[in-house]
């Protein structure tokens, strides 16, 4: 299944399921075991099964396969192993401690929500989905300062 196909049946199953604080990072560079980590936040044990069970619903839908799911018998951590994707479902709590982000995110992937008109994880210079392209920073200018200048004549 393609990596694009993929991550967007993990999202769209997070997003019916009011996932909070949807992160995707590209982790091809990282490890050879998958290529990208999905980190979303659920509020309750309940929330944490149903947005699992969810991921697991859109990604079987879209011709994908779930290698295993593990967490869901508690509920505060719930991991689903989608192949070339992982998927980290945690309670607020648990996501600040573990600060996942920290390990995975430094190439985070630009992804469109359909809840909102903003993208995820990523700068909004940077293209869809692509892992390869390296940006150097935009250098910003001065602010002008027009305005103080005719203040002071």
């Amino acid at each position: 299944m393609d990596i694009r196909k993929l991550q967007r049946a993990i999202v769209d199953g997070l997003e019916d399921v009011k996932a909070q604080d949807i992160r995707v990072f590209n982790t091809s560079h990282l490890t050879e075991l998958f290529d990208r980590v999905v980190v979303a936040s659920g509020t309750s044990n309940r929330q944490t099964k149903a947005l699992a069970n969810s991921v697991r619903e859109k990604v079987k839908e879209a011709g994908g396969d779930i290698v295993s799911t593990e967490g869901e018998d508690i509920g505060e951590w719930v991991l689903v192993d989608c192949g070339d994707a992982v998927v980290h479902i945690l309670q607020p709590a648990l996501r600040q401690y573990y600060n996942l982000e920290e390990i995975w995110g430094d190439k985070p992937v630009r992804v469109k929500l359909a809840a909102s008109t903003g993208f995820v994880g990523a700068r909004p210079s940077e293209p869809m989905d692509d892992e390869d392209e390296d940006e150097a920073p935009v250098a910003k200018k001065p602010a002008r300062k027009t305005a103080a200048r005719k203040i002071a004549k």
